[in-house]
């Protein structure tokens, strides 16, 4: 028998995705792998119940208490099984494209709460002698970064398959519990978890404010220069509608050496290339969609992993939000860029995720029972929060197999919900950034051409890198007497495609805003410097020097590299 000793309390955050779900809108992360060869049904089944004792969260389900007067606990499934968790399908043609249609269809639906909210599909059939695997987790489970954690327990680095125990563990779920002791626990949690979230806002507005005593100059007050930028609602384009479903999903790929070669020649990290892709992507496809691209933005949210140190064994959700508003009208991929990278450091020293966490905080002193009743209401209120989310989440950089079937490809999958009809996640795996695209079908109808996009963006980036690496020699002339230097001021340039001025600033202000909130382009003669301090990481940490080992002896979540800055 199989004891566990895992807290089965949860946090409020991990509450708000089964709060704000509805039908059309299921909040779950996934993933559609592509594997050499045939992977047998049963033999899956018997391996993956194998590993269940590493990630025992897997075998319990969500209780809610009586009239949601509290927050909802993990309690073991009496009646667990595994045939409920593991299915199989076969495709008709065999492509890619019907694999993503069938893929599709099931990320469309929500998981059954009455049982252990994750599941995986066996998709047989597939061209070229591969088998597609197709993962839900629901998102008050894990985020993308444990989401990975949790795959790394079920994958091995080895091509030998490991053996199966031949007699697998018995769990004995403890008897139900009384409904009144349900409650009455769920009451004290919930006002322990309010009086936690409220000492912890104090406690960070005390230091906000301690900071801004101590250095008027410093990060609070850069933070106050965004604050127009963050406040400001987003710019409505045409793929920002409310999200009825169903879905669509579509990936597309490019190679982890490319990403490093233009990082190399223009600096920047990996996220900022991702980030720059990706809005030469959208923009691209708002054109395509008759947007008039002139003086228009676009809000990307970055989730921002706050577990530290990249611990992944932790489930549930541990991240922050990072907004940054980006230009539509820049059409050339180095200044593009430059603006990106500026940004970035910008709003990392500035903290501006630590801010978001902050204020989201605040949500945290209502009451379960509101939230509850008003959160599939309130995710379907016009709320022009932001365009669309994009995260990028490191992957391992080693090949990985599944019962001795090497993992070819790993598309990433990330939920959409409100106005955001369409959301992109990066996963880097094995020396590939693998991009998944989440479309409501009326937002976005054709997915395909975000993958076209993607590609063609990306490969003008990268011409544009190498044009920027290469060293010119500047002609032979005449020496001439050295005349007096005019002092030149410094500015920025107004982000729209309006009258634009020059506005003199300090050498050390930052990136300004409009009156829209939108922020501009950095000067075309001295862009607003950033002070050179170690920036806060995004998504892309640096990896470590070891990548452990994987296998029947690995502990839970603990393969991640990281793609490097």
């Amino acid at each position: 028998m199989a004891e566990f000793q895992q807290s089965n309390s949860f946090s409020w955050g991990d509450a708000l995705f089964l709060y704000i779900e509805r039908p059309g809108q299921p909040l779950s992360i996934g993933c559609v792998s592509i594997f050499e060869g045939t992977i047998p049904l049963k033999g899956c089944r018997d391996f993956v119940e194998s590993k269940l004792p590493l990630i025992p969260r897997y075998l319990q389900h969500v209780v809610f208490p009586p009239f949601n007067l509290g927050l909802p606990t993990w309690q073991f499934d009496a009646n667990f099984d595994i045939r409920n968790h593991i299915h199989q399908v076969s495709l008709r043609h065999g492509t890619e494209n019907e694999l993503k249609t069938v893929a599709s269809k099931i990320l469309s639906t929500n998981l059954d709460r009455q049982k252990p909210l994750w599941d995986l599909t066996l998709v047989r059939g597939l061209e070229g002698n591969r088998t597609g695997l197709i993962v839900r987790i629901h998102h008050c489970l894990a985020d993308g970064v444990a989401g990975v954690g949790v795959i790394n327990v079920l994958m091995d680095p080895s091509p030998v398959p490991p053996p199966i125990p031949s007699k697998q563990p018995v769990f004995h779920a403890p008897p139900a519990r009384d409904a009144g002791a349900v409650l009455i626990e769920s009451l004290v949690k919930s006002y322990f978890s309010a009086v936690s979230g409220a000492l912890t806002l104090g406690s960070g507005a005390l230091t906000m404010a301690h900071e801004a005593l101590a250095n008027p100059g410093g990060q609070l007050s850069e933070l106050m220069n965004v604050m127009p930028e963050l406040a400001a609602p987003a710019e409505r384009l045409p793929f920002n509608l409310v999200c009825q479903g169903p879905q669509k999903f579509a990936w597309a790929g490019v190679p982890m050496a490319e990403i490093k070669s233009i990082r190399q020649n223009c600096g920047g990290t990996v996220n900022d290339v991702i980030l720059t892709v990706t809005t030469l992507a959208f923009r691209r496809y708002a054109q395509l969609r008759g947007v008039k691209l002139k003086g228009r933005s676009i809000r990307i949210v970055i989730p921002v992993n706050v577990r530290g140190k990249g611990d992944v064994s932790e489930l549930g959700n541990q991240i922050s939000f990072l907004p940054v508003t980006l230009p539509l009208d820049m059409d050339r991929p180095p200044e593009l860029f430059a603006f990106v990278r500026e940004r970035m450091e910008y709003l990392k020293h500035a903290r501006a995720a630590e801010f978001v966490g902050f204020a989201g905080g605040l949500f945290s002193t209502i009451p379960s029972a509101i939230w509850a009743a008003i959160g599939p209401l309130a995710s379907q209120l016009p709320l022009s929060l932001c365009n669309l989310i994009c995260t990028n989440v490191p992957g391992p950089q080693i090949p990985l197999y599944l019962l001795g079937h090497k993992m070819l490809s790993w598309y990433p999958y990330v939920p959409i919900g409100g106005e955001m009809g369409v959301n992109c996640a990066i996963l880097s795996y094995n020396g590939m950034a693998y991009f998944g695209f989440t479309c409501d079908v009326h937002a976005v109808p054709d997915p395909e051409q975000l993958e076209k996009f993607v590609t063609t963006s990306f490969a003008e980036l990268l011409r544009s890198s190498h044009s920027a690496a290469k060293p010119t020699v500047a002609p032979a002339v005449e020496e001439k007497p050295a005349s007096p230097k005019r002092k030149r001021p410094t500015g920025t340039i107004a982000l729209s495609g309006k009258k634009r001025t020059k506005t003199a600033t300090k050498a050390t202000s930052p990136p300004s805003s409009d009156k829209s909130g939108r922020a501009r382009k950095p000067g075309k003669r001295v862009s607003p410097a950033v002070p050179k301090q170690k920036a806060q990481p995004i998504s892309d940490s640096r990896p470590p020097e070891t990548v452990p080992t994987m296998g029947s002896g690995a502990e839970p979540a603990k393969i991640l590299a990281a793609t490097g800055d």
